[in-house]
């Protein structure tokens, strides 16, 4: 766990985050299991996207100090996404156990994470090199599937604002 936190911290500073979809392009339909408040649930992105925007954010690996800060940022601002209509999903590459824990320690019960497979990685263009992890990257998916917003960097702190003044531009 050590080494891994490491190469994560190493690579966060080497290689900029980035991501390959574009604003406007149509997101990658997948389906996958998740935790919200420590339960375990089926997802399915077009099925959450029939209820309102999405957004979709990646983050390299549950209860690391910045996935842990951008978790407790997200669910502060929870309700304020909700106002806006929209649902907030957090994905890594973690097992499952690993995410019902996270999901109630430092999600706060307040949204789902979701393991994010090989493929899904792969179509969201959010792997770091070298290691089995996401990169950090949040994506706003418009209710018609189409991308609004990305914002790809490995510090967390613009993440949750970023995301929601985009949520929040989809109203208007």
């Amino acid at each position: 766990m050590r080494r891994t936190l490491i190469a994560l911290a190493a690579l966060a500073i080497a290689v900029p985050a980035s991501a390959a979809l574009p604003v406007g392009a149509k997101a990658p339909d997948f389906q996958t299991t998740g935790a919200i408040a420590g339960k375990p649930f089926k997802l399915h992105l077009a099925e959450q996207l029939k209820k309102g925007p999405v957004v979709l954010y990646f983050f390299p690996k549950a209860f690391t100090s910045g996935c842990t800060a951008e978790a407790h940022a997200f669910s502060d601002a929870s309700k304020d996404f909700q106002k806006a209509g929209a649902r907030v999903i957090g994905m890594s590459a973690d097992d499952l156990p690993t995410l019902e824990k996270f999901s109630v320690t430092e999600c706060r019960n307040a949204f789902p994470v979701a393991t994010a497979s090989p493929a899904v990685i792969d179509a969201y263009d959010v792997k770091l090199p070298m290691v089995n992890m996401t990169n950090r990257t949040s994506y706003v998916i418009a209710q018609n599937g189409k991308v609004t917003m990305v914002h790809s960097e490995m510090s967390w702190k613009d993440h949750v604002a970023k995301s929601l003044a985009a949520v929040q531009a989809l109203k208007h």
